[in-house]
């Protein structure tokens, strides 16, 4: 998937009314100067690589969130792919070396590597290796949270994020919801 055009960004904003905390100060600097993480080449990669947009929700726990999703860049900086293929087949220690390089991929380093891991296995086996094929077969978005809900390290709160994070991110267009 990298190397492709980034995805659009979106014309409408979704109310995040019901949201809290750091995905909406993101989506609040969008409105107001056109970028999520604060970082526009870590948004054009949140746009052109699904993977990246869904490790980017796995992270953002317990961190600030333009920290959490930029993180699928230093970790695609330390193994040279955002693979899920690759990643998949990696050892437990060799993945959780990697997210522990400073600046770290994510605070807790072990856990988030563990988690990774699950979700990349989980892609493999169930979505032919990409998060892409999660939400690009047209379904609604309670499908689609009901599928990333399945998926390790995620939860219902979590899931019903993944709404804002494709549309914003250009995955998939919600405004007429």
């Amino acid at each position: 998937m990298p190397g492709r055009r980034p995805n659009p960004l979106p014309s409408t904003l979704l109310d995040h009314g019901s949201l809290e905390g750091g995905l909406v100060r993101m989506m609040n600097r969008f409105r107001d100067d056109g970028t999520m993480t604060g970082d526009p080449e870590a948004d054009r990669y949140l746009r052109t690589d699904p993977n990246a947009a869904l490790l980017g929700l796995l992270y953002d726990q317990r961190v600030r969130a333009e920290y959490a999703f930029t993180g699928p860049m230093r970790l695609r900086a330390r193994l040279g792919h955002l693979d899920m293929k690759k990643i998949a087949e990696m050892d437990d220690q060799s993945l959780r070396d990697a997210f522990a390089v400073l600046p770290a991929v994510h605070r807790f380093t072990n856990r988030m590597a563990d988690y990774t891991h699950g979700v990349a296995r989980a892609l493999v086996r169930d979505w032919r290796g990409s998060a892409l094929h999660l939400w690009n077969d047209g379904v609604d978005f309670d499908t689609i949270h009901d599928r990333v809900n399945a998926l390790p390290g995620f939860g219902p709160q979590k899931a019903a994020k993944m709404k804002f994070v494709l549309h914003y991110f250009g995955w998939r267009d919600f405004s007429a919801d």
